[in-house]
C-alpha cells in the first residue's frame, strides 16, 4: 500500500511534517524485528523478509545494508513509473528504517550490554511482534513513505498485466516464506512468519485507515425528497442529491448519496425500508472521509 504524495507546492511542508513519523515508525518496526522476530527465527514479508533471510545466512550485521541494497531496483522503478516525490519519501523512510535497525544491532555492543530478546509463547511473539511491526510500517505509509519494493512491482505489473497489487504481493510473499522454510530448515518458522505477516498487515490497515468504519450509501426511492428529509432529521447527517436516469426505462430519477458511521447503518436501513419498502440501497466501505457530513447539497443540474 502506497500513500499519495501531495502537490509540489506543499511537498516541502509535507516532507518535514512526515519526518518525525518516519522516525517513530522506523523505530517501532525495527523494535519488532530485533526483539520479537529475529530472536525467534521468524521473518516479515516482502523485501524486509528477503533481507532477514540474507542476514541469517551471512550475518545479522548485514540486515540494514541488505534492506537498502535489495530495495534499490524498486527505487529506480518508482522513479520512472510513479514520480520523484514518492521516491524521495521512500528513500527517506528506508534510510531511517535501516538506521534504526543498525542502532539495535550496534548500540548494545557499544554500550556493553546484551540486547533484549523476547522468547515467550509463539502466539505472544506472533501477535505482539506483528502488532508492533504493523504499527511502525503503517505510520510510515500513512505519512507518504514506503519500505517495501514489492508493492511498487505490484503496481507496475497491475498496469501491464492486469493483476491486482494484492495478488502480486501475495504471490511474492508465498515464495519468500517458502524460501525461509528452506533456508531456516524449519517449516514451522515459515508458517509462523506468515501469521506474523497477517497480523502486521491488519494492524497496518488500521493505522493507515483508522478505527472509524464509514459507509457510503446510495438510495433510489420513489419519494426521494420526503425520504431525504426524514434521514437528515432522524440520523442528523447531511446528504447529496444526484440526478440519474434509468438504463432500461429512461426515466429521470433522483439518487440520495449519504455517508454514515457503521453503527448508524442498521438504523438507516430500517428508516428507508419503513418509509419505502421498494427502495434500492447500495452500500460501500469508505477508507477516508474529508470534510464530509456537513450539509445537504445537490450535484449537477436536474435532467431535462
Amino acid at each position: 500500500m502506497i500513500a499519495k504524495v501531495p502537490t509540489r507546492s506543499s511537498f516541502g511542508k509535507f516532507y518535514l511534517k512526515s519526518l518525525p513519523w518516519f522516525v517513530l515508525g522506523g523505530f517501532l518496526a525495527a523494535l519488532g524485528l530485533e526483539v520479537f522476530l529475529i530472536p525467534n527465527y521468524l521473518i516479515d514479508g516482502g523485501i524486509v523478509g528477503l533481507a532477514m533471510i540474507f542476514s541469517h545466512v551471512f550475518g545479522k550485521s548485514y540486515l540494514p545494508y541488505a534492506l537498502v541494497v535489495f530495495n534499490i531496483p524498486f527505487v529506480f522503478l518508482a522513479y520512472k513509473r510513479i514520480g520523484k516525490g514518492f521516491v524521495l519519501e521512500m528513500v527517506t523512510a528506508l534510510i531511517i528504517f535501516s538506521i534504526c535497525i543498525a542502532g539495535f544491532t550496534y548500540v548494545p555492543t557499544w554500550l556493553h550490554f546484551k540486547p533484549f530478546a523476547f522468547h515467550g509463547d509463539q502466539l505472544e511473539v506472533i501477535v505482539i511482534g506483528g502488532f508492533i511491526i504493523g504499527a511502525g510500517i503503517g505510520l510510515i505509509i500513512r505519512n507518504g513513505g514506503s519500505t517495501d519494493g514489492t508493492e511498487i512491482m505490484g503496481i507496475i505489473i497491475n498496469r501491464k498485466m492486469g493483476f491486482t497489487v494484492g495478488q502480486v504481493v501475495l504471490v511474492v510473499n508465498i515464495f519468500i516464506f517458502a524460501l525461509a522454510g528452506l533456508i531456516y530448515q524449519n517449516w514451522h518458522s515459515a508458517f509462523q512468519s506468515l501469521f506474523v505477516y497477517v497480523v502486521a498487515t491488519k494492524v497496518m490497515d488500521i493505522v493507515i485507515v483508522g478505527f472509524d468504519e464509514t459507509k457510503s450509501v446510495m438510495i433510489i426511492s420513489s419519494d426521494p425528497h420526503r425520504l431525504g428529509k426524514i434521514l437528515m432529521e432522524k440520523l442528523g447527517v447531511g446528504l447529496t442529491v444526484m440526478f440519474g436516469r434509468g438504463g432500461y426505462s429512461g426515466d429521470a430519477r433522483e439518487i440520495l448519496y449519504i455517508v454514515v458511521e457503521r453503527l448508524q447503518l442498521a438504523e438507516l436501513k430500517v428508516l428507508v425500508h419503513s418509509e419505502d419498502p421498494e427502495a434500492f440501497i447500495a452500500i460501500e466501505n469508505l477508507h477516508e472521509v474529508i470534510n464530509g457530513q456537513q450539509k445537504s447539497t445537490t450535484i449537477g443540474p436536474p435532467p431535462t
